[in-house]
């Protein structure tokens, strides 16, 4: 594993932070010298280079030119590194690496996105373990080809498709689910592969990273008793593109005559309306229930089992590189980089 060398891309979040011993309060450290915070990293034997935003954000202020950001930046090392880990607030890491797993078409290299709960430079933080693996897995190969070449989180012993993943849990330390999708991965005593959950390219081809995303878009979350005042205000929104529509069980809405015409309305305005559960687990079935096949005829899209994270992310991609609204209907009900069960 000697010649392996790996890219560790610090974005912010608590992973990075480090408690004062005079004040207790926590603080971002250069981590630059992650080496001396984390000296277990030595005995990997590889290259470890390290990539710092400055200042460290928020993962709540990531926005999506960061994501472009930090696709350009796996674009300019990608010929120099066998891997990119990137350390990530957990508040929006999902979004993050739904939107990277688009972002970077053709991937054949690993980018693991982990952080932690707790500051790296507090005894029981969970972010040493996490950094340690999340390096381990990106730097790992099978007769010179890499284990897992797609956008993944880490998390508390568990390797998860990127566009798979939920944050469900803000306190404790397995703070991330993928309840439509194997595992990629578990850490114990050895790291236990899912192959057969792994996506692997079927050719070889270049690189491509895509630059545009498109953030005229809108979430309307239904709830019992919404008003059209309420719908108004979000399909009205001038300039938009496309709706995600946040719908109960297996897809079904208000059967309201004039909760569907403002759909028909929106539909034929050219607004793409993705329907998307929420639930966490399970995925969208417009033909099961006779208020879920109104939304079908009214011409709403299905998002099948997509997380809410991957919608946002996938409708702004497609949005973003398809000119027409007619095209991105075709487009978002196909999988991109195995993002939803066909």
């Amino acid at each position: 594993m000697s010649n392996k060398s790996i890219l560790i891309i610090y974005t912010g979040g608590t992973i990075g932070m480090k408690q004062n011993p005079e004040t207790g309060a926590l603080a971002p450290f250069n981590f630059e010298q992650i080496l001396e915070e984390v000296p277990e990293l030595k005995k990997f034997g590889f290259t470890l280079d390290t990539y710092s935003f400055t200042p460290p954000v928020d993962s709540s202020d990531i926005a999506p030119d960061f994501w472009v950001s930090l696709a350009k930046m796996v674009e300019k090392n990608y010929h120099e590194y066998d891997g990119f880990v990137i350390l990530h607030g957990t508040d929006t890491m999902s979004f993050t690496a739904s939107a990277l797993s688009f972002l970077l078409e053709n991937l054949s290299k690993p980018v693991i996105l982990t952080g932690s709960q707790l500051p790296i430079g507090m005894l029981r933080t969970d972010g040493k373990e996490n950094l340690i693996s999340a390096i381990e897995i990106a730097a790992a190969q099978r007769n010179g080809q890499p284990l897992v070449p797609e956008v993944c989180i880490f998390f508390e012993n568990q390797l998860f498709r990127g566009n798979r993943t939920t944050k469900h849990n803000a306190e404790h330390f397995n703070a991330f689910r993928s309840d439509n999708y194997p595992v990629l991965a578990e850490a114990g005593i050895t790291i236990k592969y899912n192959f057969g959950a792994i996506h692997y390219p079927t050719q070889a081809r270049e690189l491509r990273v895509y630059e545009k995303l498109d953030t005229s878009i809108a979430v309307l979350k239904l709830f019992p008793g919404i008003s059209e005042n309420v719908v108004d205000s979000i399909i009205g929104t001038k300039g938009l593109r496309g709706v995600i529509l946040e719908t109960y069980g297996s897809g079904n809405a208000p059967s309201r005559p004039w909760f569907l015409t403002k759909m028909r309305h929106a539909v034929e305005q050219g607004i793409v309306v993705l329907n998307v559960t929420q639930c966490h687990a399970g995925s969208v079935d417009m033909e099961k229930y006779e208020n879920g096949l109104k939304l079908k005829q009214v011409g709403v899209v299905s998002g099948k089992d997509l997380t809410y994270e991957a919608a946002v992310a996938k409708l702004m991609f497609l949005l973003g590189k398809e000119g027409d609204n007619a095209l991105v209907k075709e487009e978002i009900v196909k999988s991109i980089s195995g993002e939803i069960t066909l």
